[in-house]
C-alpha cells in the first residue's frame, strides 16, 4: 500500500481538482470556521472573549480531524470485513489494498513540491524573474515582488525543506503508525494549521488549538525528515557531516518548534545559509539564520534541495519495506 501510494504520487502528483480530500477538507474546515467563529463572537457579543474562541477553536479541531479520521477507518475496516467474509477474497484483498493506497495518496506531496520547485528553477535559468516571483509566491506566505535570483532561490529551498517533513516525512511516518486513517487525520491537522494556525487579530486564539496540535504532530516527523536528509546527503555526495552537525546546532533557532531541523540539515548539505529577512504584507521579519554560507545560494541549490527530498524518501521506503518483510516473517 505504502508503495502504491508514492507510485502513484510520483507518476501522476498531487492532481489540482475541487474534489481532492485536501481540498474537501479545506471546505469542511472553512464552514465549520464560518460557524463557530461567527458563534464565538456572538457569544461575547461581538468581542468574543479568550476562553470562547479558543473553545470554538477547539471545537474546529475535533470537528474536523475525527470524522476524517473515522470516515477512512469505517471505510477500510468494511473493506477489509468484506475480504474476510465475502466469496472472491483475492478481488476485495486488492479492492483494499487500491483503496487505501488512494487515501494515503492524497496526503502526500512529492511530485508537486518537486514540480513547483522546478517551475521557479526554469524561469530562473531562463531570467524571466517576474513569473519566478509570481509562481514562487503560490508557494511561500511572505512577499516575493521585489525578490532577487538569490533571494528566490533561498525561498524555494526553504519551502522544500520545511515541506519535506509537512508534505512528505509526515503523512507516511503516521501510515506506518496507523495506516491511511491515521495518516489522513496527520494532513487534517496540518492543513488546519495552514488556515487557522496564525498569530493575527483574527486566529490568535481561534486558531491557537491547531497550531499547538500541528505543533506536536510534526515533533518526531521533522526530526526524522532531518536523519533521513542527512542520509539523502550522504547518498548523493553531499556534506553529511555538516549537515548532522548544523542541525543540531540551528534547528532549534526557527520560530517554528520542527521547521528549523530539515532546513539547517540542507542549509548545510549544500553549505549555503538560510533565513534571513522577510517580508509579509510589506512588514519586515527577521529570520535566524541557518548554515554558513560557504557558497552564495544559486539556482542549483534549488536542484540539490529537490535531490535531497528524492534521497530522503528513498531511504524511508527502504527502511520500510525492511522493517516490514522482517515483521511479516
Amino acid at each position: 500500500m505504502l508503495l502504491l501510494a508514492v507510485l502513484l504520487d510520483l507518476l501522476i502528483g498531487d492532481p489540482r481538482v475541487d474534489y481532492h480530500p485536501v481540498s474537501l477538507i479545506g471546505k469542511l474546515i472553512s464552514a465549520w470556521e464560518r460557524l463557530l467563529y461567527r458563534r464565538s463572537m456572538s457569544a461575547g457579543h461581538g468581542t468574543a472573549s479568550l476562553p470562547a474562541k479558543r473553545v470554538a477553536g477547539a471545537l474546529l479541531v475535533l470537528g474536523t480531524v475525527l470524522p476524517v479520521w473515522l470516515l477512512v477507518y469505517l471505510c477500510l475496516t468494511w473493506l477489509h470485513r468484506l475480504y474476510l467474509s465475502a466469496g472472491h477474497p483475492q478481488l476485495w484483498a486488492y479492492i483494499y489494498l487500491v483503496v487505501g493506497a488512494l487515501f494515503l495518496w492524497a496526503t502526500i506531496s512529492i511530485r508537486s513540491l518537486d514540480r513547483a520547485a522546478r517551475e521557479i528553477l526554469d524561469l530562473l535559468h531562463r531570467g524571466d524573474l517576474a513569473e519566478a516571483r509570481r509562481r514562487l509566491s503560490f508557494i511561500v506566505g511572505r512577499d516575493t515582488e521585489r525578490l532577487d535570483p538569490a533571494e528566490i532561490a533561498r525561498a524555494t529551498v526553504e519551502t522544500v525543506a520545511e515541506n519535506i517533513s509537512d508534505g512528505v516525512i509526515a503523512p507516511l511516518f503516521y501510515f506506518l503508525l496507523g495506516g491511511p486513517a491515521l495518516a489522513c487525520a496527520y494532513r487534517t491537522i496540518n492543513t488546519l494549521d495552514s488556515m487557522v494556525g496564525y498569530r493575527s487579530e483574527r486566529y490568535e486564539d481561534f486558531g491557537m488549538v491547531a497550531a499547538r496540535l500541528d505543533d506536536a504532530a510534526n515533533f518526531i516527523p521533522a526530526r526524522l525528515a532531518m536523519l533521513l536528509l542527512v542520509g539523502g546527503a550522504l547518498l548523493l555526495g553531499l556534506d553529511w557531516r555538516q549537515a548532522w552537525r548544523l542541525s543540531w546546532r540551528d534547528g532549534h533557532k526557527h520560530p517554528s518548534p520542527n521547521s528549523g531541523y530539515p532546513e539547517a540539515a540542507v542549509a548545510g548539505a549544500l553549505g549555503v545559509q538560510l533565513g534571513g529577512l522577510n517580508y509579509y504584507q510589506g512588514m519586515p521579519s527577521l529570520r535566524a539564520l541557518m548554515g554558513d554560507p560557504k557558497e552564495p545560494l544559486a539556482p542549483g541549490h534549488i536542484e540539490a534541495a529537490i535531490g535531497m527530498l528524492y534521497g530522503a524518501v528513498a531511504i524511508f521506503l527502504v527502511i520500510a519495506t525492511v522493517g516490514w518483510v522482517l515483521l511479516s516473517r
